[in-house]
């Protein structure tokens, strides 16, 4: 086995502290020759960790097949000094395969105990917002300007080790380690992703509303509702996405969402609908104990369709109890709108609580 150690530049492009303890922190990434822990191996696992005011990068990388047993053991004994291990997208890869391998090793380690920290499994339901076609480590360097040096992929290094075994020719192994060494380095620099995460949780703080008008698919004018947010963080690239109820476009430490309204009548429905009478001639309810006043032959039970207070105004999309009274366009609609007034969202829990619910997370 072969031990490798470096001391890493340390710029903290994220809060290490939203992960946990910095000093408990561990990242970890294995290069293996397949993709099976009961039929290949691991060859080299790699770590860095914030110390001293740098990065300490630790690699041991197997120079022979027999050497995997102590490459695992290395490793194992190093993080049972630290409490968190963070990796991209090792709770479906690395840790089960590693797992397998010290079983096949009769090995006795593995992670109990110890925190895990996957960024892949933090940034995927981020797809979409981000606008990439891959969420491979690689593709979100791309997205944040972060460039490598080594060119290959780990299934192309697997012939690459293969041949060092056979050759043990230094520029090999060189290959091997550098690209080892860029996915831990670049781990730490995608950090920064994780940014877009914790936009989605706010705390959001108003400091623009504006009513305008846009052009409808049938050329007529549609309330628009344009909100502007500050977030805590500064995000690295600016993101445009839409969900279900709005545009959304985050750029630097700004959130802004544009929502489209509705102009015209709603429909309040009361929910306690068989304690109203429907007025068959003036096309309205009223509640039984006025109803009972009425003809019998000019009034019927109300329905759950009928019974309902019209209303006109301006309405903005809304989850069901943020604002009362509630309104739809049709009882059997499931999309509730409240009537939108200028300042409806200064209360910064109703605003954090809608917006939430246009970003879909509620």
């Amino acid at each position: 086995m072969i031990t490798a150690e470096k001391d890493l530049a340390f710029e903290e492009h994220y809060p290490l502290t939203r992960l946990g303890d910095p000093k408990e922190l561990l990242f970890f990434d294995i290069e293996t020759t397949g993709f099976s822990g009961d039929h290949h191996s691991v060859y080299l696992v790699g770590c860095i960790f914030p110390e001293q005011g740098k990065w300490k990068l630790v690699q041991w990388f197997a120079d022979s097949p027999e050497a995997e047993a102590q490459v695992l053991k290395a490793f194992f004994e190093q993080l049972k000094s630290f409490q968190t291990v963070v990796h991209f997208n090792g709770d479906g890869f690395d840790i089960p395969f590693l797992l397998k391998r010290c079983q096949a090793l009769g090995l006795p380690y593995d992670f109990s105990g110890t925190d895990t920290m996957d960024i892949y499994k933090h940034i995927r339901p981020l797809k979409k917002m981000l606008g990439l076609d891959s969420l491979r480590q690689k593709s979100l360097e791309h997205f944040l300007g972060i460039f490598r040096k080594d060119p290959y992929s780990g299934g192309q290094l697997v012939e690459v080790y293969e041949e060092y075994l056979m050759t043990r020719e230094a520029k090999l192994y060189d290959m091997l380690m550098l690209h080892n060494r860029e996915d831990l380095e670049g781990m730490s620099l995608i950090l920064p992703i994780l940014f877009y995460r914790d936009l989605l949780k706010g705390p959001f703080s108003l400091i623009g509303e504006e009513l305008s008008e846009q052009a409808g698919r049938l050329e007529e004018a549609c309330p628009l509702l344009r909100l502007t947010l500050q977030i805590p963080d500064q995000l690295p690239v600016p993101v445009r996405w839409d969900t279900a109820l709005a545009s959304c476009l985050a750029r630097e430490n700004r959130l802004e969402l544009a929502i489209t309204l509705v102009r015209g009548t709603m429909r309040h429905y009361y929910p306690d609908y068989r304690n109203y009478y429907y007025l068959i001639y003036e096309d309205r309810v009223v509640h039984k104990s006025l109803g009972q006043f009425v003809d019998k032959e000019a009034r019927r039970k109300a329905t759950a369709g009928n019974c309902f207070a019209p209303k006109d105004g301006l309405f903005l999309p809304q989850p069901e109890g943020l604002w009362t009274p509630d309104f739809k366009k049709d009882h059997k609609d499931r999309q509730v709108y409240g009537e939108y007034t200028p300042g409806l969202l200064k209360q910064p829990e109703v605003l954090r609580t809608y917006v939430s619910y246009i970003l879909g997370l509620s």
